[in-house]
């Protein structure tokens, strides 16, 4: 399954990237989106400073295969649990898969995976082996409905 079949209907992977909280340090999840977009894939960017319902909200609105969520600030601990929460309020908790980007220590990335975050990608990830990943994750779950 390639990124052009990965959605079930022909279109490219829909990404989501967003700077979730107070984080002002933009220039990594740009590195990550122009190498999403070089790898064929669609990249929406929200910008800085969106609220875990900010970024829900559009990913619901624009369809998203991936939301993919860039913390440096040190709140991935509240925000992505949040932002999950609010994903199974909506009931579309199932159909997302969420990334984050930035600097975790790993019995955060632990306790985030088990929550339902599908990977961690550090600061040192080379952008193409989160087109990679992100590929890979699309092939894993399969077409969505």
């Amino acid at each position: 399954m390639n990124e052009r079949t990965a959605t079930g209907d022909g279109g490219p992977i829909r990404v989501l990237m967003a700077k979730a909280g107070l984080d002002g340090h933009d220039r990594g999840v740009k590195v990550v989106a122009r190498a999403l977009r070089d790898a064929g894939m669609e990249v929406i960017y929200t910008g800085l400073h969106r609220t875990p319902q900010e970024i829900v909200t559009t990913a619901i609105q624009e369809d998203v295969d991936v939301i993919g969520v860039s913390l440096l600030s040190g709140a991935h601990m509240t925000l992505f649990p949040q932002l999950l929460e609010l994903l199974k309020q909506e009931g579309v908790f199932e159909r997302y898969i969420v990334i984050g980007g930035g600097v975790m220590p790993d019995e955060d990335v632990e306790a985030l995976t088990a929550m339902g975050v599908q990977a961690i990608l550090g600061q040192d990830t080379p952008p193409d082996a989160a087109a990679a990943l992100v590929r890979e994750l699309v092939a894993k779950r399969g077409a969505r409905v």
